[in-house]
């Protein structure tokens, strides 16, 4: 989305820059972090506390926690497979717990009543992030972070 972003503002700005020598002087795109600057400890398991509520189906309503290190377990119904999702995301760099960028243009469709909250560490970065399924972005975070969240539609 950043990437998008930083494209879609060099593109706006290809006519003023024209007269400079165009966009080819400009350079390469800047790295974008994700995630905060500082360096994730990866020492200590990642340890979360998932807490749903309205999903719609009775098991996956409640508070679970997450472990994730060298044997995922804690109390949530699909441990294993939701510290997988969690790691993949660290691999591509990506931060599944970032909220929708405030100037994103949102499908207005809705998804239901189910919340979440995620709160703990990952990555060595606390983590306090609310979900919902309000509107496309916010339903498209949701099913991104499946199954650390619930299959809900």
């Amino acid at each position: 989305m950043l990437r998008s972003l930083v494209l879609a503002t060099l593109a706006a700005t290809t006519t003023t820059a024209a007269g400079l020598g165009g966009v080819g002087e400009l350079g390469p795109l800047p790295s974008l972090p994700l995630l905060s600057s500082s360096s994730p400890d990866t020492s200590s398991p990642d340890t979360l506390t998932v807490t749903i509520t309205k999903s719609g189906h009775r098991n996956a309503d409640g508070t679970f926690e997450l472990e994730c290190g060298d044997r995922p377990g804690g109390t949530h119904p699909a441990a294993a497979r939701a510290c997988a999702r969690l790691d993949g995301h660290a691999k591509a760099g990506k931060n599944p717990f970032a909220p929708v960028a405030e100037d994103r243009i949102c499908s207005l469709q809705h998804g239901g009543p189910a919340t979440a909250r995620i709160t703990g560490q990952w990555r060595g970065r606390t983590v306090d992030a609310r979900f919902s399924r309000a509107d496309g972005c916010e339903i498209e975070r949701w099913e991104n972070l499946e199954p650390v969240l619930p299959h809900v539609r």
